[in-house]
């Protein structure tokens, strides 16, 4: 159990570690091209792997088709809104509305499934509304490296990432892991295509070694070895328990912002961070039966 809480807070922490590693890749290259180039990257690690792991699958028109939405939401949608906001905001504040993603979900699931939400989820909807409106508000009243618009941009992107948990609960185990991911990217590659190509000429600046490398570890990190980690850990740990460790997400993203890429961390990011954490806590921790 050690061994699969282990893999779980790591497969969050590099997560968080990527919206660091995003908002410089941002600032260098087109944003397109950069999702388009994520996607490539993790096609060709995931199909060998998808073949060796789970051999030739057959997926049915309906799985594919909502594939393909998820693709669009939870791939171009997600990246867009990340990379976009995160030319305008700073690290840490696009960490914190990352955390979102739990209430938003639980949200989403009322609204589109009609599930029902407990006292406890209503709460942590409400602590990530906190949350969002504490740093919004000190954005709209200036100063301190983020920007009101950069975060509702990556605001957006955590709505499509949530669309894309509500519609992968539509298939769940009808396609395993690799299989499934194998095809999203697949199809992320497809849609984001057309908006990636008049950037090519851009992809003359990964002849410098150290943006590239931020590219592939930014590609097979989040794209792949974050899944990895999450499904093995998964395979020993309860759902409900392994939502937990979604903490150590504004953690990372907070502790990269501050230690590599020298941002400040204010009075209004240490609320904004307090309502966020209880807000994924609220939302992931297991109840007793």
């Amino acid at each position: 159990m050690r061994l699969a809480y282990g893999q779980l807070a790591l497969a969050m922490i590099l997560v968080g570690a990527n919206v660091g590693v995003a908002k410089l890749l941002a600032e260098a290259l087109p944003i397109a091209m950069i999702a388009f180039l994520r996607c490539l990257l993790a096609v060709a690690v995931l199909w060998p792997l998808a073949r060796m792991i789970e051999g030739r699958v057959r997926v049915s028109g309906a799985v594919k088709r909502n594939l393909a939405l998820q693709a669009i939401f939870g791939t171009a949608i997600y990246n867009a809104g990340l990379l976009a906001g995160l030319r305008f905001t700073s690290a840490l504040e696009g960490g914190l509305v990352l955390a979102t993603l739990p209430a938003v979900v639980a949200l989403g699931s009322l609204l589109w499934l009609r599930e029902r939400l407990s006292a406890r989820q209503w709460i942590a909807a409400g602590l990530a509304g906190f949350g969002m409106a504490a740093i919004t508000l000190a954005r709209l009243g200036g100063g301190g490296g983020g920007s009101a618009f950069g975060n509702m941009l990556v605001f957006l992107g955590v709505c499509g990432e949530a669309i894309y948990v509500l519609l992968a609960r539509r298939v769940a185990g009808a396609v395993p892991v690799f299989t499934a991911s194998l095809w999203m990217q697949l199809f992320s590659a497809g849609v984001l295509l057309p908006f990636a190509a008049p950037g090519f000429a851009a992809v003359a600046a990964l002849a410098d070694p150290q943006l590239l490398a931020l590219l592939v570890f930014h590609s097979l990190t989040a794209s792949v070895l974050c899944l990895l980690l999450w499904y093995a850990g998964m395979k020993r740990v309860p759902a409900a328990t392994a939502g937990v460790f979604t903490a150590f997400l504004p953690a990372s993203a907070a502790v990269t912002a501050v230690l590599f890429l020298g941002e400040s961390f204010g009075l209004v990011h240490a609320a904004g961070f307090v309502l966020m954490m209880g807000s994924v806590l609220l939302a992931t921790w297991p109840s007793r039966r």
